[in-house]
C-alpha cells in the first residue's frame, strides 16, 4: 500500500506546481488582453463621439479665384468639444495633403468648436483649375469627411 501512495503524492503534487505555472501564464496573459481591451475602448469611444459634417454649398461659390483661397464650413455633430485649431485637422484637396500655416480655422457661432457649432476653414496657397471638379477630404481626430466641389 505504501507503494502506491508515494508515486501518488508525488505525481499529484507535480500536478499542482504545473497547475499553479499555468494559472500564473494564464493571469498575467488575461490582464494584458483586459488592458488593452480598455486602451482601445477609450479611443473607440472618443471616435464614436466625434462626428463632423461639412456643410457647405458645393455650387456656392467656395472658391475664391483672385485669392486661391478655398472657404468651407465644417459643423460639429458630435457629442464633445474639438480643436478649433490648423493643428486640428488634416486637410487633403485633390490629393495634396494641406500644411497647417496655409489653414485659419474661425468658430463661427461661439469661442469654441463645441457641439451643434461650425467653423470656417480658410486653406490659402491653392492653385486650383477652373471648370473642373475638385475634392476636400477633412479628418478631426479620426472622422474623415470627403467634400466635392466645382470651379467654374
Amino acid at each position: 500500500m505504501a507503494d502506491i501512495s508515494v508515486p501518488s503524492l508525488i505525481l499529484f503534487i507535480a500536478s499542482i506546481v504545473v497547475a499553479a505555472g499555468v494559472s500564473g501564464v494564464l493571469i498575467d496573459t488575461v490582464t494584458g488582453i483586459s488592458s488593452s481591451v480598455d486602451e482601445r475602448g477609450g479611443d473607440v469611444s472618443s471616435e464614436i463621439r466625434t462626428d463632423i459634417e461639412v456643410i457647405s454649398d458645393p455650387e456656392g461659390g467656395v472658391y475664391d479665384t483672385g485669392s486661391d483661397t478655398l472657404s468651407v464650413y465644417v459643423k460639429n455633430t458630435g457629442l464633445r468639444t474639438l480643436p478649433a485649431t490648423a493643428s486640428g485637422f488634416d486637410l487633403i484637396v485633390d490629393a495634396q495633403y494641406q500644411s497647417q500655416s496655409d489653414v485659419t480655422v474661425t468658430v463661427e457661432d461661439g469661442t469654441e468648436w463645441r457641439p451643434s457649432n461650425v467653423v470656417r476653414l480658410d486653406i490659402t496657397n491653392l492653385s486650383l483649375s477652373q471648370s473642373a471638379d475638385h475634392r476636400l477630404k477633412v479628418v478631426v481626430d479620426g472622422d474623415e469627411e470627403v467634400f466635392e466641389f466645382y470651379v467654374p
